[in-house]
């Protein structure tokens, strides 16, 4: 057996698309290993939205430099393999700079990462692939999945039309394609039969999903969500990240009808300013953003909200800002997060006039100190309260478990490690700084069994 260690950086899409390298990779010997210090194989899928995201791949790459001269020393070679955005988006000019890498593949030809092992280890030389072809790529696929917990990722769409102009993502992911919705259906029913309970639906616009159904008609998210409901054993349902543009009457209305969709939805403003929206070409405005959240609220009066934020964009003003804290303050935020603007080599906002580091940072404090006595208030309205929790993984403390709440929040029981995989009622008894703690209510559900 081979050793395979993948370092995952960035959003949710990357961990999904890590799982399913492993996945791609078992069929040639490779089982997970700890770290890369005995690894035959090291992986590292990147993301190009943080600053200076590239300097610190190229940082990576020369440790791992190092431990690769150091395993050949001893006969151990090792493959160095860069995967994700920024591979994607530096293509050859990484394979020039790195000459420990091996392997350069963007996240829509990851599927041909077999072959680009094969092609290397038969003294081919290095392997790049950078194109665009999702839909071969999700083709390519193995039916088989890996299910760690019993919570789970599914992409079912990727890339990006709207094309924002503080943003890489239209060209590190392409163009926005959605999964059709038997394939979708089949790799959620296999999660499910390996034990899996909730399921978070990703995309990069998740709700601009426009996937094929069997009547060859265009699915909307919230009829796929509808469908998906239907499932036996599949207990929770959420979806992440959505625009406010694409946000229709019928995905809230599912909000409304669906028990198993969660009651929370991250959906990014950006700004409160329609002068700040219009020069990031977000295709929305404050009041329809606010006209949004009213009728969340009505169709789903438990729902809490999580938002991200940028503040410092090139070209904002104090009135903007004041705007956007306006805004944070009408909406109540459960979480969210929030970004002081860093520029994107080839975004059009990278060349315009910058504001001055020192004017982003403070701004950026009274924001974040908001947003943090938003989420504490609303982490207290939860003492007392009953809630669900389906508990992932074990806690620090022996027999403790940790879960997740309706609203995501982690959540830790003493006395609750036999249920892990299960749903349990929960008295949240205290609210933690970034958690909450409380006591099991009565007996679980009928937990599952996890087929492995």
């Amino acid at each position: 057996m081979k050793k395979l260690f993948i370092k995952t950086y960035g959003c949710q899409m990357n961990v999904y698309d890590s799982a399913r390298i492993a996945d791609l990779l078992a069929p040639l010997g490779y089982v997970t290993a700890d770290g890369p210090e005995e690894a035959d194989m090291v992986v590292l899928n990147t993301c190009h939205i943080r600053e200076k995201a590239a300097e610190k791949v190229y940082s990576e790459l020369g440790r791992l430099r190092r431990l690769k001269e150091r395993r050949a020393e001893c006969g151990a070679p090792m493959l160095i393999a860069v995967a994700g955005c920024v591979a994607q988006a530096e293509g050859e000019e990484m394979a020039r700079r790195q000459s420990a890498v091996d392997i350069v593949v963007g996240p829509q030809s990851l599927h041909r990462i077999p072959e680009m092992v094969a092609r290397v280890e038969r003294r081919q030389g290095r392997a790049l692939e950078t194109d665009f072809a999702p839909e071969e790529k999700f083709d390519s696929l193995p039916d088989e999945r890996r299910a760690d917990g019993p919570a789970a990722f599914l992409t079912v769409q990727e890339g990006c039309d709207k094309f924002c102009t503080f943003c890489v993502v239209p060209y590190t992911r392409g163009a926005e394609y959605s999964r059709p919705v038997a394939q979708i259906e089949a790799e959620a029913r296999r999660l499910v039969e390996r034990g899996v309970r909730e399921i978070t639906l990703l995309g990069q616009n998740v709700n601009a999903y426009r996937g094929e159904g069997a009547d060859d008609e265009a699915w909307s998210l919230a009829r796929l969500l509808r469908h998906l409901a239907e499932i036996d054993g599949l207990d929770r349902l959420r979806y992440t990240t959505s625009h406010p543009r694409d946000m229709s009457e019928a995905l809230i209305e599912a909000h409304r009808d669906l028990a198993k969709l969660m009651p929370y939805l991250h959906l990014p403003v950006q700004s409160g300013s329609d002068r700040v929206l219009a020069a990031m070409n977000r295709q929305h405005t404050r009041a329809h953003y606010l006209r949004l959240i009213e009728h969340v609220r009505a169709a789903r009066p438990d729902i809490a909200l999580s938002s991200d934020f940028i503040v410092g964009f090139p070209g904002e003003t104090d009135d903007d800002f004041e705007q956007t804290m306006e805004l944070v303050r009408a909406v109540g935020y459960a979480q969210a997060f929030s970004f002081q603007y860093s520029p994107r080599p080839g975004t059009p906002a990278a060349i315009r006039k910058q504001i001055p580091d020192e004017v982003k940072s403070a701004r950026l404090q009274a924001l974040q100190s908001l947003l943090a006595l938003q989420q504490r208030a609303f982490a207290q309205s939860c003492e007392g309260s009953v809630m669900s929790v389906l508990f992932e993984k074990p806690g620090r403390k022996p027999e403790q478990a940790v879960g997740r709440s309706p609203y995501l929040q982690p959540v830790h029981v003493d006395g609750a490690e036999h249920l892990i995989g299960a749903i349990a009622d929960v008295r949240i008894e205290r609210a933690l700084p970034n958690s909450l703690s409380g006591s099991l209510l009565r007996a679980p559900r009928a937990q599952r069994v996890a087929a492995h």
